[in-house]
């Protein structure tokens, strides 16, 4: 796969309790990229933050929270992006979307691997 040198760069901010169909929603959104072929995605755990709410979302030894927030990473091209972005709108029932221009240094693929746990279904 080849990303055109001016692509687009993604960015979804969630929280990690946020769910679809009883799967996080950031599980949801990176397998859902994967399916429509986009070159790749990152999921990111924050340490601490707050959103439209301002409720503040941290990490801490005495208050753990269990809604750390979660940023996405999607990059390719502009017209990839933003047919995905259609594809997530149910999905993204609270955060943050956007998206800005990127120049696409290197995106290659080494040796296919031997299929390890992440890639490999579920069963014996």
């Amino acid at each position: 796969m080849k990303i055109p040198e001016d692509g687009c760069l993604l960015r979804i901010f969630i929280g990690e309790s946020d769910q679809w169909h009883g799967k996080p929603s950031y599980e949801a959104i990176v397998l859902k990229a994967r399916e429509a072929g986009l070159a790749g995605a990152t999921v990111f755990r924050g340490a601490m933050g707050f959103g439209a709410h301002s409720r503040l979302h941290t990490f801490k030894i005495l208050r753990l929270s269990e809604d750390l927030p979660i940023v996405i990473e999607i990059a390719d091209s502009q017209q990839k992006i933003d047919a995905f972005i259609a594809q997530i709108d149910q999905i993204v029932q609270e955060g943050l979307i956007t998206m800005e221009p990127v120049r696409v240094i290197k995106y290659r693929a080494g040796p296919q691997p031997v299929s390890g746990p992440t890639d490999s279904p579920a069963g014996p």
